[in-house]
């Protein structure tokens, strides 16, 4: 008898451990701000460590969703970096899935969220009908202003539409709900993300304005996800001496830092900071990140399984 409630309790470890090993996840493609890492002509404390070793290099902000049930996956942004991107996907995953992805998802029409589009071109990877998902100012600016419309008009990309606060499915029980937060909105609305997956809730917003010029709770958000990924780009008033930095309407790292502050561990160590500038220490300076993940707060990681 023992023997076989034995068998039958390694039966049921291995399908946990297989369930696991078929979870959707998430890995981060790039944590940096929309000039990357280093930043062109800056040859700073901050910046000259990248310059002279590569391995300290970040990509632009990016993220993809895997599902390994489906061997399907979807990239979130399309980036500058889109090259190297997927090239370092399809290494981090050995080549198991399709070198492109499923589709791409955007959140808005700054140049480092979406102008990799252009390698899907005839130019260069002249691809066949990808799927790009986008709320409505977004799709239109895609449409109507060149050299993007010419993406959708050789067919190199579909345009799937958006509604904010609506939510479509994926395969694998997993669901996309895009929201709209504010921003500089010159040409699209700004979207964030939220994936619900059958094992975690992930949140993705990494461009916004001040927390409290949006009308939700950044608070309640990050309460109701298991993993958020918020944006980080400034640490805080004093990194940029020759702007405003009142024009630059980023939530400072130390301003969401406050938001969270009477919250519990458990729920500051579902923050991932992510849209590092260059000049935040955050990015560069190893007591500053070892400052931060004291208080209980996470700093995403290029290559990073979550």
């Amino acid at each position: 008898m023992a023997k076989y409630f034995f068998s039958i309790l390694l039966f049921c470890l291995s399908m946990g451990v297989y369930a696991q090993g078929n979870a959707p996840f998430i890995i981060l493609l790039g944590t940096a701000q929309d000039g990357g890492y280093p930043h062109m002509g800056c040859e700073k404390t901050c910046c000259s460590p990248a310059w002279k070793n590569t391995t300290n290099r970040r990509f632009v902000v990016s993220m993809a969703l895997v599902d390994p049930s489906s061997k399907k996956w979807w990239l979130f942004e399309a980036t500058p970096d889109i090259r190297e991107q997927l090239h370092y996907f399809n290494s981090l995953t050995k080549g198991a899935y399709n070198y492109l992805p499923e589709g791409i998802f955007i959140t808005h029409a700054h140049i480092g969220h979406y102008t990799g589009l252009m390698e899907l071109g005839r130019e260069v990877m002249n691809t066949k009908n990808i799927p790009v998902y986008v709320l409505p100012r977004m799709k239109k600016y895609l449409e109507t202003d060149g050299p993007w419309s010419q993406l959708v008009r050789l067919g190199n990309i579909q345009l799937m539409p958006l509604t904010a606060d609506s939510t479509i499915a994926l395969p694998d029980n997993i669901n996309i709900t895009a929201f709209t937060v504010p921003h500089r909105d010159e040409y699209s609305e700004t979207a964030g993300f939220r994936i619900a997956t059958s094992v975690k809730k992930y949140l993705f917003i990494p461009d916004v304005n001040k927390w409290e010029q949006w009308n939700r709770s950044i608070v309640k958000e990050v309460e109701q996800v298991d993993i958020a990924l918020l944006d980080a780009t400034f640490y805080d008033n004093g990194e940029l001496p020759t702007r405003n930095i009142k024009e630059i309407l980023h939530p400072l790292v130390t301003e969401t830092m406050a938001t969270f502050e009477k919250t519990g561990s458990q729920t500051k160590s579902k923050i991932h900071f992510i849209h590092l500038n260059h000049t935040n220490p955050m990015m560069w300076n190893k007591a500053k990140q070892a400052e931060i993940k004291k208080l209980g707060y996470n700093i995403a990681v290029q290559g990073e399984k979550l």
